[in-house]
């Protein structure tokens, strides 16, 4: 494709964020930044200049500075940042205290709430001083189980202004789930509601919830939300007290100061293949890094509404609570995204003026699937980007967007993980968009993509690596003390450089192609192929809603299966089958098309929504799935146990 897909107007660029940022590295170092990729390239070679740059743009508050900008620029796992450093992680995103909204939030039943930031900061004061009357403080966790409403924040900023850990999945993890992350960390603290409410039907949490508090060893205290209904008390729930009787009033907040990578959240790796490993992340580095995804990457500004469609169990959530640092309104939806059809999250944009919408790439394929054609059946006029991110969003989807959503918006596709609590590969809201690709590598991270034997590579696949440290690394894993879990996952493959475990190709535009996961690759016949690559071609055929691909081990190699599961009324016979094979043929390879195809009825995904491969491929092969509960729908797995179609 000879031209982009979208431009920015001259206008939009010189009101980029992006630009006054360039334009103030230019001013005060005598760079001449004529464009984003010398930008970057700056950014790379001289991180002791940048970050504290970008500190200083993005306002970051401290009660003391840094001695020392990077100690070891290039010792990875062990760089340390902004030494001497002293600062908050709540404050700075309590920094505003006016009438100005913070959140909007909708529940799936259509109620509306909002909290402006000054109401914010005080309820996150009352609830501080009822935390610290219970012991909480620097380094005790507060973990929640909790759906995506505003009392769930409130918690997260009233913990973290007292430098306690926090914590987080969403209500409709199974108890082991819960159980197989929170047990690990030791809360002195439980935040959970009495229930929830997913396509139209009301689910009641507080038996399950006293399960898992009583095989919390040292829990002092259980903090509960009424959500599902107003009047609920504790019920099976013994000993919580309501979260409104428990908030002490009058009681002024003071926020702890602590070293830049104080730990301010734990996250879990999805955990389909073992326990989730508990990552642990420092507070300074996870606000920087949002900072300048949020404002330089995403153009965020104090005016804008921002919505990301996501659970309180994926870092996505993490990612946009930091908007409130900008002083932008969240927008905030609890609730399934289809219910009662596939236009609720656009009916919510326009009637809420959203301007930053973020969502998955599985939701814009499900929207193009069901036919809707959101942009003439709405009024997205205040849109002006499209984030989306969980898989890759494949060239399809691209033009989708901007023929039946918004031919004028900035559509950025993203990528990261739970690993770093943010990105690698993401937007630029002053760049043109190109078809199928991410825009750039993020500012400040000399992402490269390598061979198998390390090299270099541009225009073919290969490995996502970072080959300089960042601030947003994890402090470490917990319950690891010597590191070595850490430096297995991340150290092991090229050592003193981060593998992040994705399939990734540098287009000529300098953009990204994410093909999958690298754990996830076929090999048949020594061939890598990534299943994104497949995913892509099945799921332009009508029938198939979505497919699932892994390696089976067969005769001394593997082969591909593929597995579909297709609309309403279709059925997988040999001439869908044949159609399926001449797509992947035609537009990949002879040897991405699949040895054996089968119809299941579900696909198993993760709590965050992704395709459980691995799961699936242990179960195909009769080995145990040692994590089953990570899954948000297990059952779907008896249906992949001792296939016929799999035996010759």
């Amino acid at each position: 494709m000879n031209q982009p897909l979208w431009q920015p107007s001259s206008e939009r660029v010189a009101a980029a964020n992006m630009t006054a940022f360039a334009q103030a590295v230019a001013a005060r170092h005598g760079q001449e930044l004529r464009d984003y990729a010398r930008l970057r390239a700056w950014s790379v070679a001289r991180p002791a200049d940048f970050w504290p740059e970008l500190w200083r743009f993005a306002g970051v508050r401290a009660s003391r500075p840094w001695d020392r900008v990077l100690d070891d620029g290039e010792r990875m796992p062990g760089a340390r940042w902004f030494e001497g450093a002293r600062l908050n992680f709540a404050e700075n995103l309590l920094r505003h205290r006016d009438d100005r909204l913070a959140m909007i939030a909708w529940s799936e039943g259509g109620g509306r709430r909002t909290l402006t930031y000054a109401e914010l900061y005080d309820v996150v004061a009352e609830l501080a001083a009822a935390l610290r009357a219970d012991g909480v403080g620097p380094g005790d966790r507060v973990a929640a189980v909790m759906p995506h409403i505003p009392e769930t924040i409130v918690a997260m900023l009233a913990a973290t202004a007292l430098g306690a850990i926090w914590s987080s999945c969403s209500p409709d993890f199974g108890v082991q789930g819960v159980l197989d992350r929170f047990g690990q960390i030791a809360p002195k603290v439980l935040i959970t509601v009495d229930g929830y409410r997913y396509n139209g039907k009301p689910i009641d949490v507080r038996p399950k919830l006293a399960e898992i508090a009583a095989r919390l060893p040292g829990l002092r205290r259980i903090v509960m939300v009424p959500f599902l209904d107003a009047a609920a008390d504790a019920g099976p729930l013994s000993g919580a007290v309501l979260e409104r009787d428990y908030r002490r009033t009058g009681v002024a907040l003071a926020f702890a100061q602590l070293p830049f990578d104080h730990p301010v959240y734990i996250l879990y790796s999805s955990g389909t293949t073992g326990v989730p490993k508990a990552i642990v992340h420092g507070a300074g580095g996870t606000l920087l890094q949002h900072l300048k995804e949020l404002i330089l990457h995403t153009d965020l500004k104090r005016e804008d509404r921002i919505f990301y469609f996501t659970t309180c169990g994926w870092m996505m959530w993490n990612w946009l609570v930091s908007a409130l640092a900008v002083g932008a309104t969240l927008v905030l939806f609890d609730g399934a995204p289809f219910h009662p059809d596939g236009n609720r999250l656009f009916a919510l944009a326009a009637a809420e003026r959203i301007s930053i919408f973020g969502t998955s790439a599985k939701y814009i394929d499900a929207v193009k699937k069901a036919g809707l054609e959101p942009g003439r059946s709405h009024d997205l006029s205040a849109l002006r980007a499209i984030l989306s991110t969980g898989s890759p969003l494949v060239p399809e989807s691209f033009d989708f967007v901007y023929r039946s959503i918004k031919s004028d918006v900035h559509l950025a596709s993203i990528s990261g993980g739970t690993d770093i609590v943010s990105c690698f590969v993401l937007g630029n809201p002053a760049a043109p968009v190109w078809r199928g690709e991410i825009q750039t590598r993020g500012l400040g991270l000399a992402v490269e993509v390598w061979s198998d034997d390390g090299r270099p590579l541009v225009g073919e696949p290969g490995e996502l690596v970072c080959v300089r440290p960042f601030p947003s690394m994890p402090v470490g894993f917990w319950n690891d003390p010597d590191g070595s879990r850490y430096r297995a996952a991340y150290f092991e493959r090229f050592p003193g450089v981060w593998t992040h475990g994705d399939r990734i190709m540098l287009t000529e535009h300098d953009g990204l192609i994410i093909y999958g996961r690298s754990d996830a690759v076929l090999n048949p016949g020594g061939v890598r192929i990534g299943t994104a690559e497949i995913y892509r071609q099945v799921e332009q055929i009508p029938e198939v809603l979505e497919a699932l691909a892994v390696a089976q081990e067969w005769q001394d190699d593997v082969r591909i299966v593929l597995f579909v599961r297709l609309s309403p009324g279709a059925t997988l016979d040999e001439a869908l089958a044949q159609r399926i094979r001449r797509q992947i043929r035609e537009n990949c390879t002879p040897r991405h098309v699949p040895a054996r195809i089968v119809a299941v009825a579900d696909i198993p995904r993760t709590m965050n929504g992704k395709i459980a491969e691995l799961a699936v491929r242990e179960q195909i092969h009769g080995r145990p799935i040692r994590n089953v509960d990570a899954l948000a729908n297990p059952e779907a797995l008896a249906l992949y146990r001792d296939l016929p179609e799999l035996r010759s």
